[in-house]
């Protein structure tokens, strides 16, 4: 089964009548009623659900229902509650697929009384602002590191970097990978602390800035790989606590915590957004990623490997 093949109901049927088994684990993982309620059409989920042994059967701590919720699927979500799927059940550290449904696009899609708190419903408002703050950042090739409480002064002086005076031709430096371009770093204060962005390589990324810059705090930082993909790392207080991870990916492990559940949920597919959200900043605008108020440059280390202050 193909990603599309979830809405294709007679590609469907025709997998039934030959003997599949819609209660297997495909590939090892997910079952056919959770794939359909995550990618695919009503009208397959409708027909898987009246086959299966549970329609609420519990697949990496989700049922099909809040996978339907997460994916933004509600005519998918409705098929699930016709046939008998049980939207108040809890699950995901506290997160059931009503109260989930009340953070996201169709917040009335149950009859239900589940609510948020009051720090939830604030964190659903700024994901909304945040997202519609930086929606023209096109961020292949860019990194940057999100840093909770410090200012851009305290940033430049933890990373011991001299302030450029001369303005960056920014069309100039795409393209650069000479040592000068990649220590050369944007950083400017926003609501909640700072950003460290480099708009053409990898250079806010590389793991001693983050380091550096966590001493007390929180950074999170990203390098926006155009041939891999988005790749992430979280610091606390100059320790590494996740690394090659994938910001704006929407995925959360069973025994997530309550807040992260929330925070993959919001920023799906919105990975500058999600670093700035894990580290409690807040942007005005996308200029702290494309127009950085200074311009510094790190002195010459090893700045991929730590050895202290």
């Amino acid at each position: 089964m193909g990603y599309g093949s979830w809405s294709d109901l007679a590609a469907v049927r025709e997998r039934l009548a030959a003997g599949a088994d819609p209660n297997i684990l495909v590939r090892g993982h997910g079952r056919p009623l959770h794939h359909a309620a995550r990618e695919g059409s009503a009208e397959v989920v409708t027909e898987l659900a009246r086959l299966v042994d549970d329609v609420d059967a519990v697949d990496g701590g989700r049922t099909a229902l809040w996978l339907a919720v997460h994916a933004g699927k509600p005519a998918n979500a409705r098929a699930l509650v016709a046939a008998g799927a049980d939207p108040e059940r809890p699950m995901m550290a506290g997160w059931s697929p009503a109260r989930l449904s009340r953070a996201g696009a169709t917040p009335e899609l149950f009859d239900t009384s589940a609510t948020l708190t009051e720090a939830e419903a604030a964190a659903v408002t700024e994901a909304r602002r945040l997202i519609d703050a930086l929606a023209d950042i096109r961020g292949d090739g860019m990194s940057l590191c999100c840093v909770a409480g410090i200012d851009a002064t305290e940033a430049t002086r933890r990373l011991d970097a001299t302030v450029l005076e001369d303005d960056i031709v920014l069309e100039d430096m795409w393209g650069a990978h000479d040592d000068d371009a990649i220590r050369t770093l944007g950083v400017t204060d926003v609501p909640g602390g700072c950003v460290v962005s480099q708009p053409w390589a990898y250079g806010a990324s590389m793991p001693v800035v983050a380091r550096l810059l966590s001493a007390g705090t929180v950074s999170y930082g990203m390098y926006a790989n155009p041939k891999s993909g988005n790749q992430g790392a979280a610091m606390h207080d100059g320790d590494m606590t996740g690394w090659d991870l994938h910001p704006g990916g929407g995925w959360s492990e069973a025994d997530a915590p309550a807040a992260d559940v929330l925070r993959d949920f919001l920023y799906q597919h919105h990975a500058v957004e999600y670093c700035c959200a894990y580290a409690g900043v807040r942007p005005a605008d996308a200029r702290p990623f494309t127009e950085p108020d200074r311009w510094v440059r790190l002195p010459a280390r090893d700045w991929w490997v730590f050895a202290g202050n």
